[in-house]
């Protein structure tokens, strides 16, 4: 579909996909008004997921504000990832970026992303973000040092044992070329995930693309904490991060690189099941039971010998509890 719509030049799609944010999106909406374009157009593409509250509502009240804002309103509540693939379906911009509804943009924001895309000739580019709990406000760095200058997507997947770019799983932090997306079959999200849809995304991004950039530029503001976020629910939801994973070391086997890029896989995957399962006392008992058993069949698919090596350089407790994960035969055959 994407293919066979005309992109126009110049024009920058930002993608917010909402459910239930009346108390917030105002704060996005406002933000893009003040955005200083420069020689830039600007579509904003809001997707309302059949929210209950007033989103709809707001939202129309800036249409005379924001001419290049656009409602498209879901029937049934979908998750992000559909609802941003709606938005996505219908975006013209030459290059596309997302934005949640709770979050908001400094007013140079989309222009120095999509300079920084023309003038670096690159695929995609990726930014610093703030982290905003409260009123307190700190810069978080993308963990790439080398700013401003084009680099291969797949060089900066490594190192194994410290934050890379593809550990940097914000999407809304960077700016992508619409054309080569669409091209590449990269555009849109999993729609079965409600969880870490993110991280497949850009594992896919840095694996199948050419050239990105990272821009010294943290103009998008991150909201941390609310209620509503999926770090404070507890339900099946999040469980998305299994099956991602499971298509992000699909994938990453597939990759020419497989044997390099594996063991970095496959370490991501580890410390975060580590971390669900720290959070597991807090899921009912039903999602704790569907996790171990969905855990315990991704495990039989993995190279019990790599998966050992791996864990065997994660600390000891994070490494006994992934070795208990693979089955004793796993286990023998990789000594």
């Amino acid at each position: 579909m994407k293919s066979k719509m005309t992109l126009i030049p110049g024009r920058i799609s930002v993608v917010i996909p909402a459910y239930n944010q009346e108390a917030y999106i105002c704060d996005a909406l406002s933000s893009l008004v003040r955005q200083k374009l420069g020689r830039w157009e600007l579509e904003v593409l809001v997707v309302d997921d059949a929210s209950e509250d007033q989103t709809a509502a707001l939202v129309r009240s800036h249409q005379d504000q924001l001419p290049g804002l656009k409602l498209i309103s879901l029937t049934e509540n979908a998750g992000v990832s559909a609802a941003r693939n709606a938005g996505l379906e219908q975006a013209t911009g030459e290059y596309f970026t997302f934005l949640d509804p709770d979050d908001w943009y400094s007013p140079e924001h989309l222009e120095t992303l999509a300079e920084s895309l023309t003038e670096l000739h690159v695929d995609f580019v990726r930014c610093d973000h703030v982290r905003v709990t409260g009123t307190n406000r700190v810069i978080h760095r993308a963990p790439q040092a080398l700013r401003g200058m084009p680099l291969h997507p797949a060089d900066d997947i490594e190192p194994i044992d410290s934050p890379s770019m593809v550990d940097y799983a914000f999407v809304w932090a960077g700016m992508y070329r619409t054309e080569l997306m669409s091209t590449r079959g990269l555009m849109y999200f999993d729609a079965q995930l409600h969880s870490a849809e993110d991280r497949l995304w850009l594992w896919k991004l840095h694996l199948n693309t050419e050239r990105y950039a990272v821009v010294s530029s943290p103009g998008v503001f991150y909201r941390r904490g609310l209620p509503g976020s999926l770090t404070q629910v507890f339900d099946h939801r999040q469980l998305g991060f299994i099956q991602a994973y499971s298509q992000i070391l699909t994938e990453v086997r597939l990759h020419p690189d497989a044997d390099r890029h594996l063991p970095k896989a496959m370490r991501q995957f580890f410390a975060i099941v580590c971390h669900h399962e720290k959070r597991a006392k807090n899921y009912p008992p039903e999602v704790r039971l569907e996790m171990k058993q969905k855990l315990r069949q991704v495990f039989t698919t993995i190279d019990a010998p790599m998966a050992r090596q791996v864990a065997l350089e994660m600390d000891v407790a994070r490494r006994r509890h992934i070795l208990s994960f693979l089955q004793p035969g796993q286990i023998g055959a990789a000594k």
